[in-house]
């Protein structure tokens, strides 16, 4: 290894330490002098330390290298052997951290700078986030231990097993796309559901309605309209409501940008003018509401069956479009993603982004899809009036005046075709 490259990785390995003995000594500063395991100047000779390990584990010095890693260990537990006796509240997070930055500067020595320095940034905004963590944590109920260990399930559990390559009939289905898509899907859903769980339940009606519209606009209609009907809501949710579908469009645009890149900009095209106007009376509404601060909050969108049960259908509509493909061509495959799409939108974008380049126009599909989407808020149109009823009236002409635009919208994208 050349010299300006062990400098390089030395000097890594004592940032790296400094850098989160900053926080601990910080964190400990009120305790007397050596009372502590570990303060600044511990850590940053711990990194050093463990960065000329690395150097020497390189060379014919292995074996030195291994002994001072030892011995530095051993004496981070003894520290903590000590001020475990000494107060009898043992807090293992300074050991702990310790002894991630003997690691992480051992990383930099043999050779991985950047990966200690990344490391290092993670664990020091770790400890410097303590109180909103333990916050974070005192908000969660048992239900939103199971979301997170589901999509835990999800993205890490079985993602990382599936094969490449292309199976089943007309070689329809590729298992790492698919299941890639699907941590895309439901991570979307998670993310505003813990958004909702942290700022929802503060802001209100509004907040609930802007995030739950991230991972469902009908769910949110549904229980606003409810609401609404049962007499216990009034201009906040019936902005909710508009607010809601109004996040919907952007979040198909972007699920669009991320799956289906080739058809994004025909589509773009087709529901800008109904995403603005919906946008611009949501606006109105939303300034005639009063404040509120009792949200619904839409239902955990994270569950095993419902992934699976989304998996399938996705597999059997890419069979399906790779069928009507051959038998009907781009027009078949047009005539599935709208039939489909009035089932699931996101599964209908799936489908049209897994298939072969030229099966299907980019405007055609495009306005497949978005004809999905009219289906959808007629849907919600019926709901807002069925359980809404005379109060949900603004929130209804809302969801009108927004599907009048995209029909318009896809009329003039099917006369250009």
């Amino acid at each position: 290894m050349e010299f300006d490259q062990q400098i390089l990785n030395t000097g890594a390995a004592f940032a790296a330490g400094l850098l989160i003995g900053i926080e601990r000594g910080w964190k400990l500063r009120g305790q007397a002098d050596g009372t502590r395991v570990a303060g600044i100047r511990t850590f940053a000779l711990f990194g050093l330390l463990a960065g000329v390990a690395g150097l020497m584990a390189q060379s014919d010095f292995a074996l030195i290298g291994g002994a001072i890693l030892a011995g530095a260990v051993g004496i981070i537990l003894i520290g903590y052997a000590r001020a475990v006796d000494r107060d009898g509240k043992p807090d293992a997070t300074t050991a702990v951290a310790a002894l991630i930055t003997i690691a992480l500067g051992f990383a930099a020595g043999v050779g991985y700078p950047a990966l200690a320095i990344a490391g290092s940034a993670l664990v020091t905004l770790a400890l410097a986030l303590r109180t909103e963590l333990h916050g974070f944590l005192a908000r969660m109920d048992e239900a939103d231990i199971k979301a997170l260990a589901r999509y835990a399930v999800i993205a890490g559990a079985v993602y990382p097993f599936l094969p490449h390559g292309r199976y089943g009939p007309y070689e329809a289905w590729d298992l790492h796309t698919l299941w890639l898509v699907v941590i895309a899907v439901t991570g979307f859903s998670f993310i505003g559901y813990v958004a909702n769980r942290l700022f929802g339940a503060r802001r209100g009606t509004i907040a609930t309605a802007i995030i739950g519209g991230a991972y469902s606009s009908t769910a949110v209609t549904y229980a606003f309209a409810q609401r609404l009907g049962a007499g216990g809501g009034g201009w906040a949710e019936n902005a909710g409501i508009a607010l809601a579908s109004s996040v919907m469009y952007l979040r198909v645009l972007i699920l669009v940008g991320v799956i289906a890149t080739p058809i994004i900009v025909p589509f773009a095209v087709l529901v800008f003018p109904p995403m603005i106007a919906t946008m611009a009376i949501s606006l109105f509404l939303y300034r005639r509401a009063e404040p509120s601060g009792a949200p619904v909050l839409p239902g955990n969108p994270i569950a095993m069956l419902p992934a699976l049960t989304f998996v399938a259908f996705v597999a059997v509509a890419a069979v399906a479009a790779r069928w009507g493909e051959s038998q009907f061509g781009e027009h078949g495959i047009a005539v599935l993603l709208l039939l489909m799409g009035t089932m699931d939108v996101d599964a209908a974008i799936v489908t049209a982004g897994g298939l072969e380049p030229g099966s299907i126009t980019p405007a055609l599909a495009a306005l497949a899809l978005t004809g999905t989407i009219l289906a959808n808020m007629g849907v919600k149109l019926g709901a807002a009036i069925v359980y809404g009823r005379s109060h949900a009236k603004p929130a209804a002409f809302a969801l009108a005046i927004s599907m009048v635009v995209l029909a318009a919208s896809l009329a003039v994208g099917w006369f250009r075709l």
